[in-house]
C-alpha cells in the first residue's frame, strides 16, 4: 500500500471523499461524549459501524463482477484510519 494525499491508500481516501464526506460520528449513533482517546473501543466500533454502512450501500448497486470488483476495493480500506479523522474532526470543532 501507497500513501495518497495523506490517506494510507487510494481506497481509503476515495471512500471517504465519495462516501463518507459530510458525515460525522453523529451520523453513526456516537456522541463526542463516547469518544475518549484512551478507549479505542468506540473508535473500533465506528470503523466498523463505516464498513459496515459503505458495504451495504455497494451491495445495494452492484452486482456479480462489478460487486466483486467492488468488494475487492473495499477490502483495502482502512477503516479505521477514516474512523479516527471523524473523531479528530470533532475534537478539532470541540476545541
Amino acid at each position: 500500500m501507497t500513501q495518497y494525499n495523506g490517506w494510507a491508500n487510494y481506497e481509503t481516501w476515495r471512500v471517504n471523499l465519495e462516501m463518507l464526506d459530510g458525515m460525522s460520528i453523529q451520523d453513526f449513533g456516537y456522541e463526542p461524549r463516547d469518544m475518549d482517546a484512551d478507549n479505542y473501543e468506540n473508535i473500533e466500533g465506528l470503523a466498523d459501524a463505516l464498513e459496515i454502512y459503505v458495504c451495504e450501500m455497494v451491495e445495494q448497486d452492484a452486482k456479480g463482477f462489478a460487486l466483486d470488483l467492488a468488494q475487492s476495493f473495499l477490502a483495502r480500506v482502512d477503516w479505521m484510519e477514516i474512523a479516527e479523522h471523524m473523531v479528530a474532526d470533532i475534537v478539532e470543532v470541540a476545541v
